[in-house]
């Protein structure tokens, strides 16, 4: 059994377990009525839908470890959905969010799915790879299409879940492509390994032992727990170990620990960070000369700074609509989210078809969907990413999102056969 199965069999268990324990408690939801009724005209429709709305659920985190990117995403998608409705929505009806905080905690993530589910017609943003495991079951059961924040290779080909662009796994293989060469790495020289425990770091990690295995590179591992702040411990190792670089999948607070701990204990190396790890809030704390220095960022999206339009009305739009709360990279996997979610109801509006099936299959119809991405995506098969090219960007303050970029989408060469091994 490959790495990828062992996480994907470890989250088709977490979910078993939390379908049981909402058969227990009673509060199991619904599934049977997702097939909707069809009026006299022969347009379908079902849970959600109105006359006049088309109701849409939002699972995510506002109040937890990584919440300054879940509100980042959510408010750039209720932007994106704001100026739809306001242009007469989507076949004929505005399209509204129902939002429930999770808080990065799974069981939260479980009630507020039982509350919602009924409700609505999709999931216009559900975040947490663990959260998103343990509802699996679920979604699957209710035919609920629901559109994932956040992107483990690990639920890869659930006919109802949808991630968007690269995932975990596919970034740091691309992102140790990457710091190869911007490392100087040799082969045998060992490289830092941090990880956070759970679906997101697991599927992480899952790229970069494959990468550097290929590079011929020793990985020298370190996990923390999302709640764990401080990573002198994991740094001190490090060092101990003589690492020439290190890779880190882990949560922002861990990020400025990680890289400034490094900085200030002599082990000035490159850091190579997942996208979640950042947020430009951490060029104010006292990491941000080692940030500027020493984290680049694997991102499935370009960095706010660059010269393109799209991004550049993002920036503007986001900035006017939310003077207070800096624009982060979240906010484009927010827009792309309404982005999809609206392309989406659009082709089932016109295949007269916005029950949950309807929905599913329009969105198995967008084979080159480019609005709200940077270049076209695939959503014809579940089983495999949308994308497989990730940007890279450094931190650097005074630019949109705190960061500059410093690759273009590129997919390293070492991409196909990791993808080929795990039956993508």
């Amino acid at each position: 059994m490959n790495r990828r199965h062992a996480l994907r069999a470890a989250a088709v268990a977490t979910s078993l377990a939390a379908s049981l324990s909402l058969a227990l408690t009673g509060c199991s939801t619904k599934g049977g009525d997702s097939a909707g009724s069809t009026d006299k005209s022969g347009f379908r429709t079902g849970p959600g839908i109105t006359k006049d709305k088309i109701n849409v659920g939002v699972l995510t985190d506002l109040s937890g470890p990584v919440a300054p990117l879940g509100k980042s995403a959510l408010q750039a998608e209720q932007l994106y959905l704001k100026q739809v409705n306001a242009a007469g929505g989507v076949c004929g009806r505005s399209v509204e969010l129902m939002v429930r905080d999770h808080g990065l905690d799974v069981q939260k993530a479980v009630s507020a799915y039982a509350e919602v589910e009924p409700q609505v017609a999709a999931l216009g943003q559900l975040s947490g790879s663990a959260q998103t495991a343990a509802l699996l079951d679920s979604i699957e059961k209710d035919k609920l299409q629901s559109f994932q924040i956040g992107a483990s290779g690990t639920v890869l080909g659930n006919p109802h879940l949808r991630l968007m662009a690269s995932t975990y796994d596919i970034d740091m293989v691309n992102g140790v492509g990457f710091l190869v060469k911007a490392a100087k790495l040799k082969k045998g020289d060992k490289v830092g390994h941090v990880y956070i425990e759970g679906e997101y770091g697991g599927n992480a990690a899952e790229g970069a032992k494959y990468a550097a295995s290929k590079a011929g590179l020793t990985l020298v591992s370190q996990t923390v727990k999302p709640t764990d702040k401080d990573l002198t411990a994991q740094v001190t190792a490090l060092r101990a170990a003589g690492v020439k670089a290190i890779v880190f999948s882990g949560v922002p607070a861990q990020t400025a620990s990680l890289v400034g701990v490094a900085a200030a204990t002599g082990l000035k190396v490159p850091v190579l960070a997942s996208a979640p790890a950042y947020v430009p809030q951490l060029l104010a704390t006292p990491a941000k000369p080692a940030l500027e220095k020493m984290l680049y960022v694997a991102s499935p999206w370009p960095a706010l700074s660059v010269d393109d339009p799209s991004v550049k009305k993002l920036v503007v739009d986001y900035s006017q609509a939310y003077p207070k709360d800096p624009v982060n990279q979240a906010a484009q996997a927010g827009n792309a989210a309404g982005s999809l979610l609206v392309g989406t109801l659009k082709a089932a509006c016109e295949a007269k078809d916005l029950s949950r099936e309807g929905i599913s299959k329009a969105l198995r119809g967008l084979t080159a969907y480019s609005e709200g991405f940077h270049g076209p995506q695939n959503f014809s098969d579940p089983a495999k990413a949308s994308s497989t090219k990730t940007y890279i960007a450094q931190p650097s303050a005074g630019v949109p999102g705190g960061l500059k970029q410093i690759q273009d989408a590129t997919e390293d060469p070492e991409l196909a056969g990791y993808l080929a091994s795990n039956g993508h």
